[in-house]
This record gives structure tokens, C-alpha cells and sequence, in this order.
């Protein structure tokens, strides 16, 4: 069995390793016959590939959040890695493998986002906000620092969700030193839950999907019916203009209506959160397709990024 991970193979090169089903969806093929696509991953990133003329058994065995043994072959399909699924079966009892080792992990321990989180906590000064950031904060506190802030696009590996967080706060920091107006406690507490109902919108960090709420609601929604009840259960009133600005940097922090925002920013605070938000994103989307691209070289297209390739500046030029 080969020790190395997917993306430490060359194209055209053969592979019998250990991986991780990321997803897997049935599909039919022109034939009526079934088949699965598959998104394999291990910790050096992810790889599509099919497994064509699925068997119910395969169907039912071969599900997101499986170890599996795989023999395959890295190609290249429409400018992207793809894998050439030639055998794929279930490790054998005594093999030491764990579902864990095969996500790729937040460069942040949990221990020290927490601290991070708990600091900035102090410097929310409004008392509404400060005790409703802390009620769901320590309500999610297990989901939070765990799971990834998305399924595929950014930050997606474990603790994700609360490294981009902190990500955002460590912006908006920076950005209320340089604008002396802008309110530190509204953005502060805006930034720590923006995502936050990302811990209902998803499954988790390993064979990440999006849960039935996550898909028929989805995660802005979610955590606006989160402060909704937590105001109801501290007692705090809803029709304050305090707590309407909080929901409102929340709700509007996507920026368009198009891209899930109820409202669009109506507010400094709302704007500044919804711009911080997708800087990082963005970074870290290229970040990772870069990872995975030779310099002097462009990388296969980005889906989050508006269809772009990006280029992989030489070493020298650095």
C-alpha cells in the first residue's frame, strides 16, 4: 500500500492507496446502468472519480464518511484532476484506519481559537450582544470549533468554520483602527455569528453534506431564528434598535440578494462584514487551487471565484 497522498501522484500514475469518500451520488448513465461519482479526499486536497456500473451493494456500502482501499490512475479531465477509479473495496478488519486522518485540519489548535474567541469577547461592550454572542457561542461551542465553513469552497476541513471566523475578526480588527466611526462591538459581534448556523446548515467535518435545514433553509436563516430564540430566552427585546442591527449585519452579510442575503447592507458595520467576509474567502480559495498548481503555471477554474483560473507566480519572483 503506497504511503503517499493524492496529490503526491503524477498524471497518468497509478495509485493503490487509503482514502476517504467525500461524497458519493448515485447517478444513471445513457445505458439506464447506475453508477457513482465520488469525491475522494485525504488530507492533501480532493479528486472526483466514478465508479461505473454500481451494484446496489456498492451503492449501499460505498457512502460519504467511508475509508476505503483504492487502485486508480490520476488523470486530467477539462483542465481539472480527476481520478480513474479501477478498484475500490473496504479496508481490511485489521487495518488502523480512522475517518479523522484523512481530513485536512485548521492551522489553529481548538485551544487557542478559543482563547482568541474568548478576547474578543471583551470587547464586545454592548451588553445585548455580548450576551447573546456568548449564549450561542457556548450553545454551539462543540459544532463550532469543529466543523468546516463549507462543504467544498473555503476553509472546508476541520475547524474551518471557526478559523475563518476568527480570520474575519483578526480583518475587522484592523479595519476599526483604521475608521475611527465604525462600531467595534456591532462588527465584532457580527463576525463571531455570521457563519455560526453553519453548525445546523452541515453535517460535520468528515463526509461533509448539507443537512435537510441546511438545504431548505439554509445557514443565514438559521442563525437569525438562533438570536430570534436566545433574545426570547436572556429576556432582551427584539424590537430594540440594538438587536435589529445585529440581525441586520448578519442577514445582509452576503451582500446580494442573489447570493442568499435576505437584505443587502444597510449599515457600516453590515458592509464592512460582508466585504471582510469575502476577502477571506477568496484568499483561501486561492490559496488552495494554488497549492495544487506548478509555477509558472494557471490552475484549473474556480467555481467560487466567478469561473477564474489563477496563476502560480515562479519562486524567484516571490
Amino acid at each position: 500500500m503506497d504511503t503517499r497522498k493524492l496529490y503526491e501522484f503524477n498524471v497518468d500514475e497509478r495509485m493503490e492507496i487509503y482514502a476517504l469518500i467525500k461524497s458519493a451520488d448515485v447517478r444513471v448513465a445513457k445505458n439506464g446502468n447506475q453508477y457513482l461519482a465520488l469525491v475522494m479526499t485525504d488530507t492533501s486536497g480532493e479528486m472526483p472519480g466514478m465508479v461505473w456500473e454500481a451494484t446496489p451493494e456498492m451503492v449501499a456500502t460505498f457512502k460519504a464518511g467511508e475509508v476505503v482501499v483504492m487502485q486508480a490512475v490520476r488523470q486530467v479531465y477539462q483542465g481539472k484532476p480527476q481520478l480513474k477509479i479501477l478498484h475500490i473495496g473496504l479496508p481490511d478488519l485489521a487495518a488502523d484506519v480512522d475517518p479523522d486522518d484523512f481530513v485536512a485540519s485548521a492551522p489553529m489548535r481548538k485551544k487557542e481559537m478559543e482563547e482568541e474567541v474568548t478576547q474578543l469577547l471583551f470587547q464586545i461592550t454592548n451588553p445585548n450582544w455580548n450576551r447573546i454572542v456568548r449564549y450561542l457561542l457556548q450553545k454551539h461551542a462543540d459544532t463550532f470549533y469543529a466543523y468546516p465553513a463549507a462543504k467544498k469552497n473555503h476553509h472546508a476541513f476541520n475547524g474551518g468554520l471557526a478559523y475563518h471566523t476568527i480570520s474575519i475578526a483578526r480583518l475587522a480588527t484592523s479595519v476599526a483602527a483604521q475608521y475611527e466611526q465604525v462600531d467595534r462591538s456591532l462588527l465584532y459581534a457580527g463576525a463571531l455569528l455570521h457563519d455560526l448556523g453553519k453548525t445546523v446548515e452541515l453535517s460535520g467535518p468528515v463526509g461533509t453534506t448539507y443537512t435537510t435545514s441546511g438545504n431548505l433553509i439554509g445557514h443565514i436563516v438559521l442563525i437569525d431564528e438562533e438570536i430570534v430564540l436566545a433574545a426570547h430566552e436572556l429576556n432582551i427585546d427584539l424590537h430594540a434598535e440594538d438587536m435589529l442591527l445585529l440581525r441586520h449585519v448578519v442577514l445582509a452579510h452576503h451582500g446580494l440578494l442573489e447570493y442568499g442575503s435576505p437584505v443587502r447592507p444597510m449599515v457600516l458595520e453590515a458592509n464592512i462584514l460582508h466585504q471582510l467576509d469575502e476577502l477571506d474567502a477568496s484568499i483561501q480559495m486561492i490559496d488552495t487551487v494554488l497549492e495544487h498548481t506548478e509555477p509558472g503555471q494557471f490552475s484549473e477554474r474556480v467555481f467560487g471565484l466567478d469561473g477564474r483560473m489563477m496563476y502560480r507566480k515562479n519562486a524567484e519572483n516571490k
